[in-house]
């Protein structure tokens, strides 16, 4: 089978999609010896869709672990205008609000009109929304007869970043839709998506990663020994909850002076204010928070090693990636009970959930974590178990595949 990717970024770019859209890109290689071509941006992240100076890649080609990679440049120099044009549009929600935000969003690429030109695959699949790149596979299905799947991505507390009527007319028009929880499926029906076109899959992790972690080395280097650590995983976004978690842990710290907290991800431009927030704790408060940044797969999982439990207490999230992480070291977890999270820990079984900013709920839930070791061991334990039923990479390939099979099949005998 012939399938074609878009998505924001491409390893070495990192972000909860982009490694989905690697993984399930390789392992269609590696386990079905599909042919795999991947269209993406020359971004690290989507920051460079939209603000001057970022650092970028040189746009290109490539060939990663069989995957054939094309990086297209971004093109943001109409950013400022589309940005005054939102403002303007979306406060009164006047007509073509929703458009103004996709173009200010991004990316816009150039380059990509050759590319759908030549466009030639059995399937096309794109993640994720609310980026431009989900209505140019859009245009590669209407021009090319290309069955479209998309991939999920929707985080509906984000009113500016979805409540925009070209997505949910783009999914209604796409071949199958790839939802990463039932929550997203419920709210996608609930916007008249019919039911048979969504499939709801999670992400995949390597099991045998982060089975043999080690987290030894980490402690060493930290100074982490024999002391309790809770650990943030992610890019250092707005609605992460990092400012909440950095606030709860001055009781935790009461409690238990010894505890750290690692906050390991890729920076973001929100990075400021959350070292403004570190640096405001006292000297030996600020000695206790470790702020660790780019890392690869190995590292990570040797992060979750080191650590007591996972906390992530995001405001919204389409799935949660880092959950299913941390369950795969054997961790339990700490999410908040709003977006897609509760679909994806079951509270009190798997681990545990706290509200969205609640700092005293959040304080409550991690020193429970740190201070009954049997309960903690037990959520852990039935994490991972739900991770090896729903998200090896085995089990999430093969499913991504039946669906990318499945719209190619109903495709055959029309005009292509």
């Amino acid at each position: 089978m012939r399938v074609l990717h878009l998505v924001q970024g491409y390893a070495p770019a990192i972000g909860g999609t982009e490694f989905l859209v690697q993984n399930i890109s390789e392992k269609l290689v590696e386990y079905y010896g599909d042919e795999v071509r991947v269209l993406t941006t020359n971004g690290y992240n989507c920051e460079v869709f939209n603000t001057f100076g970022q650092k970028t890649m040189a746009p290109g080609e490539e060939e990663i672990n069989g995957v054939s990679v094309k990086r297209l440049k971004v093109f943001n120099k109409t950013a400022p205008f589309f940005n005054l044009a939102q403002k303007a549009l979306y406060r009164p929600r006047l007509p073509f609000n929703h458009w103004a935000r996709t173009l200010y969003s991004g990316p816009i690429l150039p380059g990509i009109i050759p590319e759908i030109i030549k466009a030639d695959a059995d399937v096309v699949s794109a993640s994720s929304f609310p980026l431009m790149h989900m209505h140019y596979a859009g245009a590669i299905k209407r021009l090319k007869k290309i069955p479209l799947v998309l991939i999920g991505g929707l985080h509906p507390e984000d009113k500016w970043g979805f409540k925009r009527k070209n997505i949910y007319k783009a999914i209604r028009n796409a071949d199958a839709y790839i939802a990463y929880s039932t929550y997203e499926k419920e709210y996608l029906i609930e916007k008249g998506i019919e039911p048979k076109k969504i499939h709801v899959i999670g992400v995949g992790i390597d099991s045998d990663l982060y089975e043999n972690a080690d987290g030894s080395d980490l402690k060493k280097k930290y100074g982490l020994n024999g002391n309790p650590v809770v650990t943030f995983l992610g890019q250092q976004g707005g609605h992460k909850g990092i400012e909440t978690l950095v606030e709860s842990m001055a009781p935790v710290w009461d409690k238990i002076p010894d505890a750290s907290l690692i906050i390991a991800g890729a920076r973001t431009n929100y990075s400021s204010t959350i070292d403004d927030i570190i640096s405001k704790l006292d000297k030996d408060r600020q000695k206790k928070v470790i702020l660790i940044t780019g890392f690869d797969e190995r590292e990570k999982a040797d992060i979750l090693a080191a650590s007591d439990l996972l906390a992530s207490p995001s405001g919204y999230e389409s799935f949660g990636i880092t959950y299913i992480e941390a369950w795969a070291a054997k961790k339990p977890v700490i999410g908040c009970r709003s977006g897609a999270v509760p679909t994806v820990i079951d509270e009190n079984m798997n681990g545990l959930l706290v509200d969205y900013k609640d700092k005293q709920e959040l304080t409550g839930a991690i020193l429970e974590l740190i201070q009954d070791k049997r309960y903690s061991s037990r959520l852990a334990e039935s994490g991972y178990k739900k991770f090896q039923q729903n998200y090896t990479w085995e089990i999430v390939a093969e499913r991504f595949r039946d669906v990318y099979k499945q719209v190619a099949k109903r495709a055959d005998g029309k005009t292509r």
